[in-house]
């Protein structure tokens, strides 16, 4: 079952007619207080969230979906009008799997949101539950980050971004393979999506920044050793 929270009456009828002609079940609610009652009747494999909604804003909703233990791993696609990329950061950093702005095809949003099927449907890796580089550590598991035993708090794409650069410490990372893995698909190019989360990160981390080392025309790496240029 696929959840489709959308206020304008003709975009909600037609993508949930084409769910539904693709093989998909769908509902479609105009506000969040409806979603709210959907909720309680049956839990969705995958929710569609427009962020400009008549009563409860999407990154309302979405952060109460992260904030809850049973939809903190849910799927969620956002679909909305605002396309900037400031507007997809807040997004994508709320929690958010993918971001499709209006206005959108059909068959893309039916390709995209197989593929996000597909990807949280795989089978989890398995991930170390702590990481540590010089002064900055990480305990998976309590979601905390300490920066010489002083707590570092992050938003949920760059604690995943964090972890990645951790796991493979020594490790160059792309920008494109930083984008596929955080973000789940290529931005069409957008590498500079990377980019400032890396920046707001290493400025968390203050002292700590340093472990993320820019190798120049390719991407990024953890190294207790890194220059951060």
């Amino acid at each position: 079952m696929i959840y489709l929270v959308e206020d304008d009456n003709s975009i909600r009828e037609l993508v949930v007619y084409t769910l539904q002609s693709t093989g998909f079940e769908a509902r479609g609610f105009a506000c969040g207080a409806d979603f709210w009652e959907g909720m309680k009747e049956d839990m969705p494999e995958l929710v569609l969230l427009d962020i400009m909604l008549p009563d409860e804003d999407g990154l309302s909703i979405l952060r109460k979906l992260r904030g809850a233990a049973a939809t903190q791993k849910l799927p969620v696609m956002m679909l909305t009008a605002k396309g900037t990329e400031y507007d997809k950061v807040i997004g994508l950093d709320s929690g958010a799997d993918d971001y499709l702005p209006k206005p959108f095809g059909m068959m893309e949003l039916v390709s995209r949101v197989r593929a996000l099927l597909r990807r949280t449907a795989a089978t989890p890796e398995k991930v170390r539950k702590f990481y540590q580089i010089g002064l900055v550590s990480v305990d998976v598991e309590k979601h905390e980050v300490l920066v010489d035993g002083n707590p570092v708090t992050l938003t949920y794409k760059e604690f995943e971004l964090l972890c990645y650069l951790m796991e493979n410490e020594g490790i160059v990372l792309s920008r494109d393979r930083l984008l596929s893995k955080i973000w789940g698909y290529d931005f069409d190019g957008e590498t500079r999506t990377v980019d400032v989360h890396i920046r707001t990160l290493r400025q968390k981390l203050g002292i700590g920044g340093s472990i993320i080392e820019t190798i120049r025309g390719v991407g990024y790496k953890a190294d207790s050793c890194g220059k951060r240029e």
